[in-house]
Formats: structure tokens, C-alpha cells, sequence
């Protein structure tokens, strides 16, 4: 008996094993914080490759300085961080799991203290080693220090600096890419009228509040290929009235499908602060329209814990891959324990731990 979570899927020249993948999660790691990985990210990216993962995604991961969310997140704006990501791949590859990373900057939402390991809160301050924040409009988030509104110069320097992450991420040994436009960060902020209110090309309408995005994605696609796989990450709604909507989403999906986008990994929120309906599975629905509506594939992400839970979403046609982030989290091997659950029988097992298997 066949089940589609451990069914191949193919983008472009790449085929990932399996559709249980592992969505990127900070880890604010990089105790030098200097953006280079660090022995962290390898046994943490290992274990979910030993563990059966079809792709992961590396964490978000700045492409300039400024991009950071914090000053211990990764980086991909030299090349000797290229160089510290290039183990991480390695031993994905080593493990049979196909390796993507995201590109991102933070906007408005970047120089905050790590979620862990700090005394702090909020904004780093600037002796604290703070910095100036980016973003479209000099509108705040909540709890958060001003930003300043880029300029058109800075906007394409920023998308100059997608492309070169991408092509360091190739050179990297990466299999594909995904680029960041949720959650509130630059991207999204842009996307949004709740946080975009620029007159210029980059601002007002629809098409123009999505022609940065556009332009990072060309930009990308020009760095990486034809045979590399594109994903970018959207939030599908903003949870707020006047915010993103599903159907504001859907025509942007088709945008980014028109452009070469592959897959459109679907999220929701973050935008600003919003009462989210958050339970099992809460944001499959917006997967499923997207790709309903548009053709494009797309990932469901959002607590996904259960091994029949992530076989219904895939069987009843709500998405083409499911992430598992918080689950790969407390159990590495999700993959493996689907397979018994599902009783399919995988030959990804490492041999290594075959008296667990008996």
C-alpha cells in the first residue's frame, strides 16, 4: 500500500524522497555572531536528515548585516559564512534529505533580542548593538523602535544582496532556495498595506506593493538557474481587517508562479499583532486554496504533529508537502515513526540504530 507522505515529489531537476520536510526555525546559535554556522547547525540539521526528512530548510538566514533578526542569527553576505554552511550540507546530503535555506531580511522587525539566552526584550538598543531597521514606511511594530523607509537606491542593493545570497547558497552544495516574505518581515512588509503606505513604484496598488518581491525572485532565479527549485514563503492573510487577504494572496501566488516560483510555502501572520485562530492544522485551508486556485504547489505548515494528520492533508489534496517544524523539534526521527504508524516501509532507516527497529 502506497501513502502519498512518502510518495517523491519533483520540482524542476530536483526530487525530494519523501514530503515530510522540516520548515526553517531560528535557532539564534551564532554565538560570535558573526553569521557563520557553528557545530549547532550541523548536529541540529543532521539529526532531522538521519532522521528521514525529505528537505530541510535552514533557518532564516540574512543576506546583509542590517537583515539579521538578531545579532545571533545566520548569514549568507560572505564567504566564509558560505564556507561554515557547507558541512550542514554536507551531512544533509550525506543522510539522503535535500537541503534548501532561507533568504531573508528582518525590516522593521530586525535588531530584537534572541527569543532565548538574553535578560532583554524587544529592540536592542544601540549600546546593546543595535541597529538602524529598514522597511517601506516608517511604521513601527508593536513594541518596537522606528524604522526608517528605504530609499529606491537601498531597495535594489537589497535585492542585489538576495541574488548573491542565492549564489553563495548554490556554491554552498544547497539544492534550492527559499525566500522569506512573511511573517512581518521586509518582504511581507512590503506585501502589506497595513505597513506599506509608499506613493513611489513600490507602493499603493496591488502589483506594486508585490514589485520588490518580484524583483528578488527574478533576481534569484537568475543567480541559481533553470534546474534549481524556488520556493518563497508568504503569510496567506494578516489575520486584521485591511490587511492580506486569501485572495489577495492567490493573485499574488499567480504573480510569483508566472515569475518561476516553484512552490509556495504557507504561512500565516505576523504582520502585526492580530487575534490568530490557532489549532491543529489552522492554516491548511489557506494552502489549499492557493494551490487550488492557482496550480502552484505549496507546503502546509502550523501544527502538524500527527502522522495521519500530515497523510490527510497530502490525500485529500490540501497541499503537495507538509513542514513539520515544532514535531521535528521534539522528535527528529518524525519521519521514521510515520513510516511504522503508517506501516510503510522505507529503506532510509539508519543502519546504525537497526536494534531500535526490532
Amino acid at each position: 500500500m502506497s501513502h502519498l507522505l512518502f510518495e517523491p515529489l519533483t520540482l524542476r531537476g530536483l526530487t525530494f524522497r519523501n514530503r515530510s520536510w522540516v520548515p526553517p526555525m531560528c535557532q539564534y546559535s551564532v554565538d560570535k555572531q558573526d553569521g557563520a554556522a557553528t557545530q549547532w547547525h550541523v548536529v541540529h540539521y543532521g539529526a532531522m536528515a538521519r532522521g528521514g526528512a525529505g528537505a530541510i530548510i535552514v533557518e532564516a538566514t540574512g543576506v546583509t548585516p542590517e537583515a539579521r533578526i538578531s545579532a545571533e542569527d545566520l548569514g549568507l553576505w560572505n564567504d566564509e559564512q558560505r564556507d561554515a554552511l557547507t558541512p550542514v550540507v554536507d551531512f544533509i546530503h550525506s543522510q539522503g534529505s535535500a537541503a534548501g535555506i532561507q533568504l531573508a531580511h528582518a525590516g522593521r522587525k530586525a535588531s530584537v533580542h534572541p527569543e532565548w539566552g538574553t535578560d532583554g526584550d524587544g529592540s536592542l538598543t544601540e549600546s546593546e548593538g543595535g541597529w538602524q531597521t529598514l522597511a517601506p514606511s516608517t511604521i513601527a511594530f508593536d513594541g518596537l523602535a522606528e524604522p526608517r523607509a528605504m530609499s529606491e537606491a537601498e531597495i535594489d542593493e537589497t535585492v542585489a544582496a538576495f541574488a548573491a545570497s542565492a549564489r553563495r547558497s548554490i556554491d554552498a552544495g544547497f539544492d534550492f532556495v527559499e525566500i522569506h516574505a512573511a511573517h512581518g518581515y521586509l518582504l511581507h512588509e512590503f506585501l502589506s498595506p497595513l505597513s506599506n503606505t509608499r506613493t513611489d513604484s513600490y507602493g499603493g496598488s496591488p502589483d506594486n506593493r508585490a514589485r520588490f518581491l518580484l524583483e528578488v525572485v527574478d533576481a534569484t532565479r537568475a543567480e541559481v538557474g533553470e534546474d534549481v527549485p524556488v520556493f518563497v514563503r508568504l503569510s496567506a492573510t494578516d489575520w486584521d481587517e485591511g490587511g492580506l487577504s486569501l485572495d489577495d494572496t492567490v493573485e499574488l501566488s499567480g504573480w510569483l508562479k508566472d515569475h518561476g516560483v516553484d512552490l509556495i510555502d504557507v504561512s500565516t501572520g505576523g504582520n502585526v499583532m492580530a487575534t490568530i485562530p490557532v489549532g491543529p492544522g489552522y492554516q491548511t485551508t489557506f494552502a489549499e486554496g492557493i494551490r487550488e486556485r492557482t496550480g502552484i504547489p505549496t507546503a502546509a505548515v502550523g501544527l502538524l504533529t500527527e502522522p495521519f494528520q500530515a497523510e490527510h492533508i497530502l490525500a485529500t489534496e490540501q497541499a503537495d508537502a507538509v513542514l513539520l517544524g515544532r514535531e521535528s523539534l521534539r522528535d527528529p526521527n518524525f519521519p521514521i515513526r510515520a513510516a511504522d504508524a503508517l506501516r510503510f516501509e522505507i529503506d532510509y532507516k539508519p543502519a546504525q540504530y537497526h536494534r531500535a527497529y526490532k
